[in-house]
């Protein structure tokens, strides 16, 4: 492991602080290890940065030798292509700082959403995180961030006052609404496209506690196409302050699944809402069948991630996403029996309810606004074996189709159609020219290719 000592074996300097990794090197492997274990890369030189000064450093090495640069904090989702390159890890920079009087919080680049949870806690605050605690604040916002409580306060990336961000001259920029406001529409919505973010400062909300979990029907009991019915109709009359998903999950029988799960094919709606008649608006649901589990409840927002109990635990998984103007229910119903226990790889669906907040114009890139669905297949296999099994299944969803969602291109990435439409995509092509004209980061999708080929 080469220590940063001012210059490394080729001569190129750097600052102190972090560390530079080359193949061979002692820690390289543990280094470039993140959650996804399914798709790797081999840098030629990971700078496993402690700082924002190693960021830059990192850049401007990259630069100077015509490297692409991906970053990785956490590796839940896959970084920006840095095969032959430069990768940047940024899980060093972990410092979170909440200024309660503000309502805010900056966050540096390897923060992980449970810290900022458990750092707003004690002031009654909270922030616009996802269902999972170990996902990277920073990367989950700067692709839109589809939290928990969606629907009441819209995305993540809505609510960010500035982001320090190492552009692709080696500069160091802090970029809000006023100083940058072009810059600021492409990180939001376009991401590490346009930059490395070094920090974020954004909005807490004022939420302590929330009626949320999960209420689960076994399929060999109730038909799973009908707690979607019952679901997509109930959708039509909850409140904005009620964010929720469908999910069916084909659990398989091994020891590492609790044991009333092991072997079932489960389908569930998670729900949180932080008004005060949680279980009057969920009781409609409990009238689509015997219930397997139920875990709705008042509960402090520290222990929402218990709302969907997301796997904590390394893993392969590719998934891909559909927004959809309207929920067609016999085609989903046709998307269920694709992926269900018969289907030759394990396939986890989950729907999310957009509208409310999430259809509020904002200052940014994260697009489809109008999007009322969005569907979202994940699965435990190759890109090609998973991508034979997920086609068929959105092609059903077709008609009613109106793009992809980044947060949730898992591996499919490399496919650029339909993440943003064409009016968000050309402009973001034209500032993608203006800040990185070389395409020094270049992330699975390529904004810089602005007819989606």
């Amino acid at each position: 492991m080469n220590t940063v000592d001012g210059t490394d074996h080729t001569g190129t300097p750097h600052p102190t602080g972090g560390l530079v990794l080359r193949p061979g090197d002692a820690g390289y492997e543990d280094e470039l290890a993140g959650f996804q274990t399914g798709f790797t890369q081999r840098p030629a030189v990971i700078f496993a940065a402690a700082s924002a000064e190693d960021v830059v450093a990192a850049v401007r090495y990259a630069a100077a030798e015509g490297l692409p640069v991906g970053v990785q904090a956490t590796g839940h989702g896959l970084p920006g292509d840095a095969e032959g390159g430069v990768l940047i890890t940024t899980r060093r920079m972990d410092g979170v700082r909440v200024d309660a009087e503000a309502r805010t919080v900056r966050v540096q680049a390897g923060v992980r959403w449970g810290q900022v949870v458990a750092a707003a806690e004690p002031y009654g605050l909270a922030p616009l995180n996802g269902s999972a605690p170990g996902v990277g604040a920073v990367s989950y916002t700067l692709s839109g961030g589809l939290g928990i409580l969606a629907r009441e306060f819209g995305y993540a990336a809505d609510h960010v006052r500035a982001l320090d961000v190492v552009t692709a001259d080696g500069r160091l920029r802090q970029v809000t609404p006023a100083s940058d406001p072009d810059l600021y529409w492409a990180l939001l919505g376009g991401g590490h496209n346009f930059g490395v973010v070094t920090e974020l400062e954004i909005d807490l909300v004022p939420v302590a506690r929330l009626y949320g979990g999960s209420l689960s029907f076994d399929a060999a009991e109730v038909d799973p196409a009908a707690v979607l019915r019952a679901y997509e109709r109930w959708t039509r009359t909850v409140p904005s302050t009620l964010t929720s998903s469908f999910a069916a999950v084909p659990y398989p029988d091994i020891p590492a699944v609790p044991p009333r799960l092991r072997g079932r094919y489960v389908v569930s709606v998670r729900v949180a809402h932080t008004g005060a008649e949680g279980e009057r608006l969920v009781a409609p649901l409990r009238e689509a069948g015997p219930v397997l589990a139920d875990s709705l409840r008042e509960m402090p927002y520290a222990e929402s991630h218990t709302i969907h109990s997301d796997p904590d635990f390394p893993h392969t998984y590719y998934g891909d996403s559909a927004v959809l103007r309207e929920l067609d229910v016999e085609a989903v119903a046709g998307l269920l029996a694709l992926t269900g226990p018969e289907a030759p790889t394990m396939c986890v669906v989950q729907i999310n309810h957009l509208g409310g907040a999430l259809a509020e114009a904002a200052p940014n890139s994260v697009p489809y606004r109008e999007g009322r669905f969005l569907v979202r297949l994940l699965t435990m296999a190759d890109r090609a074996t998973a991508r034979a099994g997920l086609d068929p299944a959105f092609a059903l969803l077709a008609p009613w189709t109106i793009g992809r969602a980044l947060n949730f291109a898992f591996g499919a990435g490399d496919r650029t159609d339909g993440l943003y439409g064409p009016g968000t995509r050309t402009r973001l092509a034209g500032l993608k020219s203006r800040y990185d004209p070389a395409n020094l980061f270049r992330r699975n999708y390529n904004v810089a290719d602005a007819d989606g080929s």
